[in-house]
């Protein structure tokens, strides 16, 4: 089937790397208006430039999630179209022991992660119900957002948190024809996660956990994202979609 958005108008936090950044080439090249949000400006023009190179609309929209003021100006600067599509990719993790894991690093987690999410939700939905018409959000979870990992607690606590929210404002904003769904992907292969996986134990222990027997890629989380946002899942909403290769299902 012949995926498009057109006419869509979709915002993308985390849209400088890994995920949002696929989120974001893979909407615009579908015909969608995207804005890119993420701290860092120069990463967001590198990832708009690509999407006008190849044709797409793109503008660029420099904000930490964690403050509701920076995304309430993003979203605000919008104008009279606000988004339709909100894709929310934001999120940091800081692994280590819980006894060990500095308290300003559990803090971020739970800024970005839940509190992030929370406030670009909200900031959309403000937006998008005095126009009455349909939207789409997907929330970027986790696996570990269903099951728990050793030396990752405050990221567990927070994907759990984003799976909570996104069932709830799908049950909140199913009225007003505004559906909520989360992808969940397992150990994805990004610039960021690619240190990690030099420890061939450590590698060797994530694939005996995931059935399917592969680190997950940016375009298997990303088709997730896209099939979720689009009219072929019109009646599904409040659903965390497992990417992750069978991890779960254990």
């Amino acid at each position: 089937m012949n995926r498009s958005f057109a006419g869509r108008r979709a915002l993308i936090t985390g849209a400088g790397r890994g995920i949002g950044r696929g989120a974001a080439i893979a909407l615009a090249s579908a015909g969608a208006e995207v804005t890119l949000v993420s701290r860092t400006r120069s990463e967001l023009e590198e990832v708009a430039e690509t999407i006008r190179l190849n044709g797409g609309c793109a503008s660029v929209a420099p904000a930490d999630v964690s403050d509701p003021a920076e995304l309430e100006a993003v979203f605000e600067g919008l104008g009279a179209q606000p988004a339709d599509i909100l894709v929310t990719a934001a999120g940091i993790n800081r692994p280590g022991p819980l006894v060990e894991v500095p308290v300003e690093n559990m803090a971020a987690i739970v800024e970005v992660n839940v509190l992030g999410t929370l406030w670009a939700c909200r900031a959309f939905a403000k937006r998008v119900i005095p126009g009455g018409q349909p939207a789409a959000v997907v929330t970027l979870s986790s696996q570990m957002g269903t099951v728990g990992y050793p030396g990752r607690a405050p990221y567990c606590a927070s994907k759990h948190a984003v799976n909570g929210l996104t069932k709830a404002l799908a049950l909140e904003w199913a009225p007003q024809r505004i559906r909520v769904n989360a992808v969940a992907p397992t150990f994805v292969k990004t610039a960021l996660t690619e240190p990690m996986f030099r420890d061939e134990q450590f590698l060797q222990t994530v694939l005996s956990r995931i059935p399917a027997g592969r680190l997950g890629e940016v375009d298997d989380v990303v088709g997730a994202i896209c099939f979720l946002l689009s009219d072929e899942a019109s009646l599904i909403t409040g659903h965390i979609l497992a990417v992750d290769g069978g991890w779960t299902a254990q």
